[in-house]
């Protein structure tokens, strides 16, 4: 799925303690993500989500943490083993054209990431058949990079892919649309 991919070595951007004041995981996730539920973290980066989806599902849940990466999925399950969550957490290395979820899942999110992606139908046509009926998809992309049009674009290639626009979280310095099926 990659066009230009944030390298490995900017991992201390993507997991900084600072990045928390804007973007808190929790208070992002805890209207989609509960006890139980099995989701996803595509484009996981060095885990800065994926181990508060891990406290937020529970010991019962299960989150699908996927990287084109290996560092990056390295820096997961470090930082999983440290926090005692790696049994709920699937480590999957993705592919350039293939994202690599066989099961469905409950939710799923791309946090600032899809712009990095050469093929956004096929991503979003992946992204889709991952989701269960009553499912939530998150897309955020970051401002910075990511103009108004540019987002318009990307939301209209994910309708034509079967997504459905259901609301618009405010998450800082983001552009964000929850998209169901």
């Amino acid at each position: 799925m990659a066009g230009h991919v944030c390298p490995s070595w900017c991992s201390f951007s993507l997991a900084n303690p600072f990045r928390r004041l804007l973007h808190h995981p929790e208070r992002i996730l805890a209207p989609y993500v509960h006890a139980g539920a099995v989701v996803a973290d595509i484009g996981c980066g060095p885990g800065f989500f994926t181990l508060a989806m891990a406290r937020l599902v529970g010991a019962d849940g299960h989150v699908i943490a996927v990287d084109l990466q290996e560092k990056m999925l390295r820096q997961v399950r470090r930082g999983a083993e440290k926090a005692g969550l790696l049994e709920r957490i699937s480590l999957r290395l993705s592919q350039a054209e293939k994202i690599g979820i066989t099961e469905k899942v409950d939710f799923a999110m791309t946090f600032w990431m899809v712009h990095e992606v050469r093929d956004a139908a096929l991503f979003f046509r992946q992204i889709r058949q991952c989701l269960k009926k009553s499912s939530r998809y998150l897309l955020c992309e970051p401002k910075l990079h990511v103009g108004a049009a540019a987002f318009a674009e990307t939301v209209a290639t994910a309708q034509r892919c079967g997504l459905v626009p259901v609301s618009t979280p405010v998450i800082a310095l983001s552009r964000s649309l929850l998209f169901g099926i």
